[in-house]
């Protein structure tokens, strides 16, 4: 059992809480006991492998957690019949989320474009639930991607459910107070709602619900 702060599998989680290290390392961390998968490059479980208050220690949850692993970073190839391209979602929460949706609603791929946040990162791995085992994100310019690409945007004047979906569909999402971007062919929508907006991570569900069950209908 570690019984030293200075092991250095604790010490590598440590530094797994900075994206500088996540990136040269190529690892990331997941904490709790429904995050862990059996790809781990190693896993630390309070009372059995290392002391519970080291673990505590290099916890980024602030009650503490039970159990820590560590892992590859996994990257997926941006193709797919449904894909979500984030623009400036620099939410690790909103991001992890999606990833979330994405998995659930689609079985889709999530694509980061520039000024995203990390998915690898320990908020955002809290919100993917898992699914960014299942469903690594991909990173790529919105410009490299070929299909429909559709662009959720409150001002625009069509509904997404007025619109003929076809694969590969490109969901475009951005943060709420920015602006999308601009590229060849893109279709601006938006989804019908009584509040001002719907705060990025729903507004993708909502449209990954609509846009999956079209398809599925289409055949």
């Amino acid at each position: 059992m570690i019984t030293s702060a200075d092991n250095e599998k604790l010490k590598t989680i440590r530094k797994l809480q900075q994206k500088s290290w996540r990136t040269k390392l190529g690892l990331f961390s997941a904490e709790g006991e429904d995050l862990i998968h059996p790809d781990a490059e190693f896993v630390l479980r309070a009372g059995i492998d290392v002391e519970p208050e080291l673990l505590d220690a290099v916890s980024t949850l602030g009650s503490g957690t039970r159990v820590i692993g560590v892992y590859k970073q996994r990257w997926a190839e941006p193709v797919g019949d449904v894909l979500v391209y984030l623009h400036r979602v620099e939410d690790p929460g909103n991001v992890g989320t999606i990833i979330r949706s994405a998995h659930a609603l689609a079985d889709a791929t999530v694509v980061l474009g520039p000024g995203c946040a990390d998915a690898y990162s320990p908020k955002a791995v809290r919100a993917s639930m898992g699914s960014i085992f299942a469903r690594p994100p991909a990173s790529a310019t919105l410009d490299a991607l070929d299909g429909q690409k559709m662009a959720l945007d409150v001002t625009a004047e069509r509904r997404l459910s007025e619109v003929d979906v076809k694969a590969p569909a490109i969901l475009v999402m951005g943060s709420e107070r920015g602006a999308l971007p601009d590229a060849e062919g893109l279709e601006r929508v938006h989804i019908p709602v009584h509040a001002e907006s719907l705060n990025v991570a729903m507004a993708a569900t909502v449209a990954l619900y609509e846009v999956a069950n079209r398809m599925a209908a289409d055949g």
